[in-house]
Formats: structure tokens, C-alpha cells, sequence
């Protein structure tokens, strides 16, 4: 598996202060993006959180699926969470090491007790005596939040004083990505309230070992979720519902779970559940098995196909500008490009960290991931076996029909109303649920007339 050591650089540790004005939670921020441009240690926010206790186990969530493997689980290791500005808001993020759990915490504006919030993405140090000191936090005292450096801070000559190195797998930046493609999928199937959000998910398992296997399934019962034995109408996939537990602590705090999934089709899927907070949201996004991570559900390949969509997605690039949603068709008006073209551009820009997806706004976002996203587009190895077929000559069109040669195989595509089916191994297990297999990809860069950079089989 393909990998590279991220350097995290901070000026110094985050750390939980009291103070004559009562108690600051600093927040250090890495290297980041904002509309100025690339900065060292941008800084973000610099006021008052409305519900304290309730935003430091927040951050605590987050963090705990930042150093989580859920399955095959070795020593973990952490990549900080990433914070976005995005004007009316802070979203902290993180990923599971397994690549099986995004997790999003928004506070929102009512959360931020009416300070302005600035604008670009970074990494902010979440460190042990950090997580120590915002479990302690029990009253809701006054807590001053700064996400950045203090206006004044000088950097010294020497550097940063605090640098992490962390490995950062290409599976993990796939993931990452394919996990915003496959929330843009979803609906929101059911609406808990507080105290039926607390029975559900306390009863739910917390195993110490490795998450249980197989799909398992609720389907909403008046205000309530129940389980059920099979995929029923109106039903949501539990996939691994020890990974859940991660939000116990803020269930006391909850006021309503959301649940979020695709039509249910008799296959295991993910799904998201959402825990809304006063002047937050915490949202934990399961892939479909416990043993499955986001990274090879293969969401983002057609749009990674073509050369229209990589020009398509540098055009609407230019037009982003951290909006907390954004709007196709008003991208779409603004480009000339169709909203269908504006959507694929989005999906493109999700692999390279460049976009996110909000489900309860039912919206992407803007943000800039602060690593080298752009090569799990490069490293994909369906599209880059995919590339080499197609550029080697092993596709042979006729009609809706194409045959393939990979190896000492033939295989038969075949496109029906836009949809292409295969006759390999992978289309038979799969039928298109985790994207397209290489055959049908090669198939589409050839009729699309893509350019195939050469790669290796």
C-alpha cells in the first residue's frame, strides 16, 4: 500500500489555560489554505463557545475516531483533526485509521456565541494532555475559544517547537473522499427524539475486539427504531454498530438523532447517524462492513474518468470561495457548464480534498484539505489499470457491445440506458454497488475519447 509521512508543524501545543478573563481553550493551527492563500498558522476564530462542556466532548469524539482503527485493530496512530472556517461556522473533522469512519462535528453560529468566524483549512493539534484536560471540563463556565495563533504571536527564527509525523496511506485519502461521495447519496430516513435517541443507541453493543461482521438493519416504528432480520421497506443498514459508540459522549447532551442512508436494496450500505446538539452536530459515517473501508467503493470513478470533468472541475474550482453550501446551479449559471457537469466537477474535487458534504444542509462545501489529496486520484488502482488498458489498445467497441482484453481474458462490457455491465469476477460480486470494475471504466475513457496516461496493469 502506497504511502508517505505527513509533518505536522505547530508553533507550540493547544492547550486548556485558565486565565484572569476565566479559561481559553487555544487551538494550534499546521499549515493551512484561506483566500490569502497559504499560511503557516492561519487563525480562524477568537471568542466564546455558548455551551462548553458540550463542544470539548465534541472535539473529544472527533478525536477519538482520528486515532480509532475499528477492525484489525494495531497501535493507532493519529492524524490531528481538520479544521474548516467557513464563515458562519467551525467543522472539525476526522477519520477512522481503518478507513471505515468519517466524523464531522459542526458548531455552528449559534454555538459561537455571535464571533465571527474566518475562512480557509488546516490541521489543529489535538494532544494528550489536551484530551485530558477537556474531559475534566464538567461546569459550563465562560470558555474562550482560539483556533490559530494569537494576533500578536511572533514565530521564531528557529521554526515550529511541535512537529508530529504521521503515515498517511493512500487507502486513507481515498477514503476520505469516497465517504463525501457516498453521503451525497443519502436521505434522511428517520428523526429520534432525545430520550428515544438514548434508549436506541445505549443498547447497542460495545465490543471490546474487533467489530462484529454482517449487515445488520433498523427500520423506523412510530418514534422509535427497531431492529429487523432483512432489508425491508424503509429500512437503514447498521453496518458494525459497535462503531458507534463513539458518540456516548455527548449523548446526554443530545437533542435528536437523524439517520441517514440510501434506498435500501437488499445489500449491505452505509449510512450515517447524526447527533444534534445545542448549536452543534456530530455525525459518525459508517462504511458498509466493519471490514470495509470508503476506500474502494469506487463512488468517484467516473468522474475521475474523463478529461471534461478534470477541466470542469478546474473551472468551478476558481469559482468556490468557502461557501458553508454551495449551490450547483448558481456554479452552473456562473460557468456555463450544465448542472449534471457542475455536479461530476464536485465529485472530482471531493477526491482532492477540495470539497465536502454536509447531509443535514443536504449540501457540499467548500474546504481545502492540507495534504496532497490529488494523489489518490493518481494512485487508484482500478483507474490506473483502467488507464493502462485503454491505452494499450485492449478495448475493441462495437455498438453497445465492447470487448476487453486483460490478461489471458476476454470480457464482454455492455451499456444499457448510460449503465455498464461487465462479465468479470468483480461485476458479478459487486453489480456496479462499489463503482464500476476497470473493463467498464477502460470501455468509458475509450468511448469518451479520455487521454490514457500510461500506468501498470
Amino acid at each position: 500500500m502506497t504511502r508517505s509521512v505527513q509533518a505536522l508543524a505547530y508553533s507550540r501545543p493547544s492547550v486548556l489555560e485558565s486565565s484572569q478573563a476565566g479559561q481559553l481553550l487555544g487551538l494550534e493551527t499546521a499549515g493551512g489554505l484561506t483566500p490569502r492563500g497559504a499560511e503557516p498558522h492561519p487563525r480562524f476564530f477568537a471568542g466564546f463557545l455558548a455551551s462548553p462542556r458540550i463542544a470539548a466532548r465534541g472535539l473529544l469524539a472527533v478525536a477519538d475516531v482520528a486515532s480509532a482503527r475499528y477492525y484489525q485493530r494495531t497501535l493507532p496512530s493519529s492524524l490531528d483533526p481538520v479544521v474548516t472556517g467557513n464563515g458562519d461556522r467551525l467543522r472539525f473533522e476526522s477519520f477512522s485509521g481503518c478507513c471505515g469512519v468519517y466524523a464531522p462535528l459542526d458548531v455552528l453560529q449559534d454555538g459561537l456565541d455571535g464571533a465571527e468566524t474566518g475562512h480557509g483549512t488546516t490541521n489543529v493539534d489535538v494532544n494528550n494532555p489536551l484530551r485530558e484536560a477537556l474531559s475534566r471540563i464538567e461546569g459550563d463556565d465562560p470558555l474562550h475559544l482560539r483556533v490559530g495563533p494569537e494576533e500578536m504571536a511572533v514565530t521564531t527564527s528557529a521554526g515550529p517547537v511541535v512537529e508530529k509525523k504521521v503515515p498517511l496511506p493512500d487507502r486513507w485519502l481515498r477514503g476520505f473522499a469516497e465517504a463525501q461521495v457516498v453521503s451525497a447519496g443519502f436521505d434522511l430516513r428517520a428523526e429520534l427524539s432525545a430520550p428515544d435517541a438514548v434508549r436506541f443507541l445505549r443498547a447497542l453493543p460495545r465490543s471490546s475486539g474487533n467489530a462484529s461482521r454482517g449487515a445488520q438493519w433498523v427500520v423506523p416504528a412510530g418514534k422509535n427504531l427497531r431492529p429487523t432480520t432483512r432489508p425491508v421497506a424503509g429500512a437503514v443498514c447498521l453496518p458494525g454498530p459497535e462503531r458507534l459508540v463513539t458518540l456516548q459522549r455527548v449523548l446526554r447532551h443530545a437533542t435528536a438523532l437523524r439517520v441517514y442512508g440510501p434506498v435500501a436494496d437488499g445489500a449491505a450500505a452505509a449510512s450515517a447517524w447524526e447527533v444534534v446538539l445545542p448549536g452543534m452536530r456530530l455525525t459518525l459515517t459508517l462504511s458498509p462492513d466493519a471490514s470495509r473501508g470508503f476506500s474502494g467503493e469506487g463512488g468517484v470513478l467516473e468522474a475521475l474518468a474523463t478529461d471534461d470533468a478534470a477541466a470542469d472541475a478546474e473551472l468551478v474550482s476558481v469559482l468556490l470561495a468557502w461557501e458553508p453550501r454551495i449551490e450547483p446551479a448558481d456554479l452552473a449559471e456562473q460557468s456555463g457548464l450544465s448542472v449534471e457537469r457542475v455536479r461530476a466537477a464536485l465529485t472530482r474535487l471531493g477526491t482532492a480534498g477540495r470539497v465536502g458534504y454536509d447531509l443535514a444542509d443536504a449540501a457540499y462545501f467548500h474546504r481545502e484539505l492540507p495534504y496532497d489529496a490529488d494523489r489518490a486520484e493518481r494512485h487508484n488502482p482500478r483507474l490506473v489499470a483502467a488507464r493502462h488498458l485503454a491505452g494499450s489498445g485492449a478495448v475493441a467497441l462495437d455498438g453497445e457491445l465492447a470487448a476487453v482484453a486483460s490478461g489471458d481474458h476476454r470480457y464482454q462490457v455492455r451499456e444499457k440506458d448510460g449503465v455498464l455491465s461487465c462479465t468479470c469476477q468483480w461485476w458479478a460480486d459487486y453489480r456496479g454497488r462499489r463503482g464500476p470494475c476497470k473493463h467498464a471504466l477502460a470501455v468509458r475513457m475509450v468511448r469518451r475519447d479520455a487521454p490514457v496516461a500510461g500506468g501498470v496493469r
